[in-house]
């Protein structure tokens, strides 16, 4: 079961945040084996032969029990943890959820007790025999970057972007 989430790294334990009404934080109260990919592609590798072109990449993959948390000030870390892994300092500069707002989410932990990772860096590994052949070769760089940050329709126009969003990178 595929689901999609935003998750923090706090220590060793990663967290996960969804709705309180979906299946897999409902099945998680007992326990939820899970298997937690995410993957960043950092470029594109272009080689001379086709078998050759890769990406380049960081991956991690944790495998482990999911349970749920139930301790308010755990939940109220991890929340903000996934607010400031969005954006740094975005937890301090937001309203806090309400009380409301807490029961309608479900946050799951994850201990990092099986935590694979992998890198892959490096231009391409063509053959020795293909190096004089007339085709391009390298690698091509990729970038997430953020655009110009868009008010809301109703913000006061006197509230200005913050520093930590107009200087967005990841």
């Amino acid at each position: 079961m595929v689901l999609p989430t935003t998750h923090a790294r706090l220590g060793e334990t990663l967290y996960l945040h969804g709705s309180t009404g979906s299946r897999p934080m409902r099945g998680a109260g007992a326990g939820l084996p899970v298997c937690v990919t995410a993957t960043l592609v950092d470029g594109l590798v272009l080689a001379r032969s086709a078998l050759h072109h890769s990406l380049v990449y960081r991956s991690v993959v944790v495998i482990g029990d999911a349970r749920l948390v139930d301790d308010t000030a755990e939940k109220s870390r991890a929340l903000a943890g996934l607010l400031d892994h969005i954006a740094p300092g975005r937890a301090a500069d937001c309203r806090a959820p309400n009380a409301k707002e807490l029961a309608a989410t479900a946050v799951l932990a994850v201990d990092m007790l099986e935590v694979s990772a992998k890198v892959r860096d490096g231009g391409p590994a063509d053959e020795p025999e293909d190096h004089a052949l007339p085709h391009w070769a390298g690698m091509a760089p990729l970038r997430l970057t953020a655009g110009v940050p868009i008010p809301a329709d109703d913000l006061d126009p006197a509230i200005l972007a913050p520093a930590y969003l107009a200087q967005y990178s990841r």
